[in-house]
């Protein structure tokens, strides 16, 4: 009896021991899926967040195109009709109406996509316009 009372001990050692470690893979299971679902989580609120800034930046920057015609238009109204300061106020009102058209039917997707293009059309003078300002932003750090 001894014997079968060691080998019953020794099956429900097996069995506690088969049973924690189930518990043990239930638990980290459950863990993981916790984490993944934390993660996704995170993941989906900075998507988003980023969502939202960016559609208030191109927001912003359509407003802002707006204002620059509203400029443009007092420039107009408010500038002599002839003359050199009349010319030159002309050509500053077009310029601030021009640009204001720009931002507005652009927004900052199409800047940076009409950015790309001009870098890959002057490849050289985009790369010596960003060691001067490289230089120029150094030199102001060192200051």
């Amino acid at each position: 009896m001894n014997n079968q009372g060691n080998k019953r001990d020794q099956n429900q050692a097996k069995d506690t021991a088969s049973s924690a470690v189930d518990k043990a893979k239930d638990t980290a299971s459950n863990l993981m899926d916790k984490a993944r679902d934390a993660a996704s989580n995170a993941g989906q609120t900075a998507s988003n967040v980023a969502s939202n800034v960016g559609q208030r930046a191109e927001s912003a920057t359509a407003s802002v195109g707006g204002g620059m015609r509203s400029m443009a238009e007092t420039v107009r109204e408010r500038a002599p009709e002839s003359g050199f300061v009349g010319s030159a106020a002309q050509s500053v009102a077009g310029a601030l109406e021009g640009a204001g058209s720009y931002l507005q039917d652009k927004n900052l997707s199409g800047m940076a996509d009409d950015l790309t293009a001009m870098i890959r059309r002057n490849p050289i003078p985009a790369l010596l316009v960003g060691v001067g300002l490289g230089f120029l932003l150094a030199r102001t750090m060192r200051s």
